[in-house]
């Protein structure tokens, strides 16, 4: 996963903003993964929503790798999260 670097300059940075919700994101989707409710589901969405828009935020930065690498990781997360809801275990919990 993306590596965090805790200073007052990177939290400023769109990049770094980009790749810790990218982070959050990840955490929210293994979280929906590993316990399958709507809550957790429902803030999994959100957090991708919040990622995907600090990414597209990013797209004005400097490092075309560093959004690119971005953008791959989060398709990732959505990836899973769709996995899940297209999975006969949601269709379980649901119903």
């Amino acid at each position: 996963m993306v590596k965090r670097y805790d200073s007052s300059l990177q939290a400023q940075n769109p990049i770094s903003q980009a790749q810790n919700s990218v982070e959050k994101a990840h955490h929210a989707v293994s979280q929906a993964l590993t316990h399958p409710t709507e809550q957790s589901v429902l803030q999994a969405q959100q957090s991708l929503a919040h990622a995907d828009q600090s990414v597209t935020q990013s797209h004005a930065s400097l490092n075309p790798q560093a959004v690119e690498l971005a953008e791959e990781l989060l398709g990732e997360e959505h990836a899973r999260l769709d996995k899940l809801l297209g999975s006969e275990q949601w269709d379980n919990h649901r119903s």
